[in-house]
């Protein structure tokens, strides 16, 4: 990975769901290195705006800019964010019937990575390194994409391909939900470690519970659709405390 720190600068975005607008202009930059976490009440436009980063085709851009170290993102396909280096971790990850988990792992890793020659057997040694820490079996790799994984198992997964695929800015909308206690130690730790490599992180979280294992340098508030509020993890457990009525009224 190269030295040089990426940077993804948010800009006055703008985006609307069947023509209604729900991001109204959020501004925010998140470098190499940073853990940033995004809270909101229900309704406040946090998935909304994870879906917009990565180019769902259910959200229009309507106004702004996305760039990722430079690079214009906003009119990019989904596959050309990915190969500029941005990664979305879905709150429900869809299953893929009929491919399996370890093609898609070694197929999108080449699309992201042409110019790496990984042989086979170096690459399938560092997924069963990486299953192993986020404590999914080794049969899962010749499964079907989350196909008949429980909802704990798919954020596993979703886990295990940042880590292999190594992107340069991390979105993880809600990975918490759905993960026991134990779950959710391994997945902040294999954060923890992906994140020591330079690595800038969004964490979109309701809950706290993410937060206690993995420290936010920055705090978030988005509400009806603008950041209302930027912080640090003070501010996470002053939520957690008192909701975000407060905010509001400030």
């Amino acid at each position: 990975m190269s030295k040089s720190m990426s940077e993804l600068i948010i800009k006055d975005l703008r985006a609307s769901v069947a023509d209604k607008e729900i991001l109204k202009g959020v501004n925010l930059t998140i470098r190499g290195g940073e853990i940033h976490a995004l809270m909101g009440p229900n309704g406040a436009g946090k998935t909304t705006l994870g879906s917009t980063l990565m180019g769902h085709p259910n959200y229009t851009i309507t106004g702004g800019s996305i760039k990722l170290d430079g690079k214009e993102l906003t009119n990019k396909t989904p596959e050309e964010r990915a190969r500029a280096g941005l990664f979305l971790a879905f709150q429900n990850p869809v299953s893929v019937t009929g491919v399996k988990l370890s093609s898609f792992l070694r197929t999108a890793y080449k699309q992201l990575h042409p110019e790496e020659k990984v042989p086979l057997s170096e690459f399938q040694g560092r997924i069963k390194d990486h299953l192993k820490k986020v404590g999914l079996d080794e049969e899962f790799l010749s499964r079907s994409v989350n196909d008949g994984f429980s909802g704990g198992e798919r954020k596993r997964a979703e886990i295990l391909q940042m880590v292999i695929l190594r992107p340069k800015i991390v979105i993880l909308d809600e990975i918490d939900s759905g993960l026991d206690v134990d779950a959710l130690k391994l997945v902040a730790d294999e954060i923890r470690e992906y994140y020591s490599q330079e690595v800038g992180f969004l964490i979109i979280t309701h809950y706290q519970r993410i937060l206690k294992n993995i420290d936010p340098e920055f705090v978030h508030v988005l509400i009806d659709g603008k950041i209302a509020m930027n912080g640090e993890k003070s501010l996470a457990l002053k939520i957690e405390e008192d909701g975000y009525d407060w905010i509001r009224s400030e």
